[in-house]
C-alpha cells in the first residue's frame, strides 16, 4: 500500500473514528494509589513537591478514599511515616503488629472491605540512617539480617488483613524469606507483589521528602538496580518469580518502558509499574508553568505505560483519575 491509494489519515479523521480504533485508556480499576500514613488523628499534611497528594492520619485517609473508591479505584499501597523517636539502627518498629501500617490496614479493611490493600515492606522509613536494612561493621546493609526483619514486617501486615505485601528493599532473597514466613504462619493466600526491578533512580526525590526516608549517608546504588544494566534488571525479576512472587514490578515506569516491554516478553505473571513521584512532579511542574496541559500529558503517560505491557499502574494519578484521566464522550 502506498499514497495516493492508501491514506492513513482516513482512520483518524474524526474523534469518533479515532475512538473506534484507539486502544482505550486503562480504567481506574487498574490503578493502585500509593498513600502515606502518619500517626494521630484528624491530620492531613500537604506534600509540597507532589500537588494533590498528602500525608494522612488513618482516619483522614478513610475520608480521602471515599471518592476514589466510589469511582472504581483498584487498590492502595500503604507507606508508613513514623515519628523520629520510633526509628532505630535496625528499623525494628516496621514489624510492630500494632504499628502505624497495621493500624491503617485494619481501619481501611473495616471501612472498605472489598478494596485491595497492599503494604510496602521496607525498613528505610524506620531506620535512623535511612537505609533499607541494618548496617554491618563496614557500613553496608546486612542483606540477610534485613531479610529477617522484612519477613517479620510482612507477617505483621498480613496478620492485619493486607491482601498483599510489596517488598521494596531490593535485598537478595527477600521474596523467598517473606513467602516462607507467610506460608509457615498460614497466610498462604497473601499476595506477594515484588518490587522485582527497582532502579537506583534520580526520580525518587519527592517520595523521599514525603516518606522522610532519604539515607543519611551514601546512597542505595549498592542494592538497587543500575539504570544502565537492563540485563541484570531482568535477572532480578526472574529470581523473584522463582522465589514465589505473584506479581512483578518495574520502578520507575515512564522512563523504563523498554524494561517493562522486555519483562512482559519474559514472564506470564501479572506486571505492575510504579509511576514514581518524580515522574508525577515533573508533569505537575510542566503544567504549572504553562508548558503543557496536565490532563493530556497524564493520559499520554499512562497510555504509554499500559501499552508497554503493564497490567497494574501504581500511580499518584489514581486519586485524581476522574479529574485528569477519565474520558467523557
Amino acid at each position: 500500500m502506498q499514497f495516493p491509494e492508501y491514506r492513513p489519515r482516513r482512520l483518524r479523521r474524526t474523534a469518533a473514528i479515532r475512538r473506534l480504533l484507539d486502544d482505550p485508556l486503562p480504567g481506574p480499576e487498574r490503578f493502585i494509589w500509593p498513600v502515606f500514613v502518619i500517626p494521630g488523628s484528624g491530620r492531613e499534611i500537604l506534600i509540597e513537591a507532589m500537588p494533590g497528594q498528602s500525608r494522612f492520619s488513618p482516619d483522614r485517609l478513610l475520608k480521602a478514599l471515599e471518592a476514589p473508591v466510589k469511582n472504581g479505584l483498584g487498590g492502595i499501597l500503604v507507606f508508613g511515616v513514623p515519628e523520629v523517636e520510633h526509628k532505630d539502627a535496625n528499623g525494628t518498629a516496621a514489624a510492630n503488629p500494632d504499628g502505624l501500617v497495621p493500624q491503617t490496614i485494619r481501619a481501611v479493611k473495616k471501612e472498605f472491605p472489598q478494596l485491595p490493600v497492599f503494604s510496602d515492606v521496607c525498613l528505610c522509613a524506620y531506620t535512623a540512617h535511612g537505609h533499607c536494612g541494618p548496617l554491618n561493621a563496614a557500613g553496608d546493609v546486612d542483606n540477610d539480617g534485613a531479610n529477617r526483619l522484612l519477613a517479620e514486617t510482612a507477617l505483621a501486615h498480613a496478620a492485619a488483613g493486607a491482601d498483599g505485601v510489596a517488598p521494596s528493599a531490593m535485598m537478595d532473597g527477600q521474596v523467598l524469606a517473606i513467602r516462607e514466613e507467610l506460608d509457615a504462619a498460614g497466610f498462604t493466600d497473601t499476595i506477594l507483589m515484588s518490587y522485582s526491578t527497582k532502579f537506583a533512580s534520580a526520580f525518587y526525590g519527592p517520595f523521599r521528602e514525603a516518606e522522610a526516608s532519604a539515607p543519611q549517608s551514601g546512597d542505595r546504588r549498592g542494592y538497587q538496580a543500575s539504570p544502565a544494566n537492563p540485563r541484570q534488571a531482568w535477572i532480578e525479576s526472574a529470581l523473584d518469580e522463582a522465589e514465589g512472587a505473584d506479581i512483578l514490578m518495574v520502578k520507575p515506569a515512564s522512563l523504563y518502558l523498554d524494561i517493562i516491554a522486555g519483562l512482559r516478553q519474559r514472564t506470564d505473571l501479572p506486571l505492575a509499574a510504579y509511576n514514581v513521584s518524580g515522574e508525577y512532579a515533573m508533569l505537575c511542574a510542566t503544567a504549572e508553568r504553562g508548558w503543557g496541559e496536565l490532563s493530556a500529558m497524564v493520559r499520554e503517560s499512562v497510555n504509554a505505560i499500559a501499552r508497554a505491557g503493564t497490567d497494574i499502574i501504581i500511580s499518584y494519578w489514581a486519586n485524581r483519575y476522574d479529574e485528569l484521566i477519565r474520558e467523557t464522550v
